[in-house]
């Protein structure tokens, strides 16, 4: 093997230990019904812990290696721009009863999305979703229009056990 070969073999070995080695923010919060662990992966990504169900949000494969995070239950996307809808991370964190809540523009994208709108309300399991508003008005592309104009994105409130947790989604 030539020197850049072995170069780029020691950087992907790097860049795998890393990713195994990587600690993630979590917090624990009570609830009625038990505890919620939220873990931050970083960017918008998190996954959440409640009764043996796995929730992940967003999920990016440049923040994370998905093949050493446990499968999701529910995976919720909030938009169908890449860094918060990465179908590669869907793909290894998707099991065939994975349910998947999402947009009409991220189920244009990803097959099997429960498309979910702003005001409508998902029972799974013990958990109440609730997609709302997500927009950002700030931010604009150079033409004036918005990176994320109102009515486009999810931003989404998990309740479970008398604790609602809001989800924002690309909100400013």
């Amino acid at each position: 093997m030539n020197k850049i070969g072995s170069l780029i073999v020691l950087v992907l070995a790097g860049m795998a230990l890393a990713f195994a080695q990587q600690k993630f923010e979590t917090d624990v919060i009570q609830t009625k019904k038990g505890d919620l662990r939220l873990t931050f992966i970083g960017h918008g990504t998190l996954m959440m812990e409640f009764g043996g169900m796995v929730i992940h949000v967003d999920p990016w494969g440049q923040l994370a290696d998905y093949a050493t995070l446990p499968k999701a239950d529910l995976i919720l996307i909030t938009h169908h721009h890449g860094d918060h809808l990465d179908s590669g991370a869907v793909g290894r964190m998707r099991k065939a009863e994975t349910v998947i809540l999402g947009t009409e523009l991220v189920a244009k994208s990803l097959a099997g999305i429960d498309v979910v709108r702003n005001g409508e309300r998902r029972d799974i399991g013990q958990l109440v979703i609730e997609a709302v508003p997500a927009y950002n008005l700030v931010n604009k592309r150079p033409n004036g229009q918005p990176f994320h104009p109102k009515g486009e994105g999810n931003g989404y409130v998990v309740t479970v056990g008398g604790v609602r947790v809001y989800i924002a989604g690309d909100t400013e």
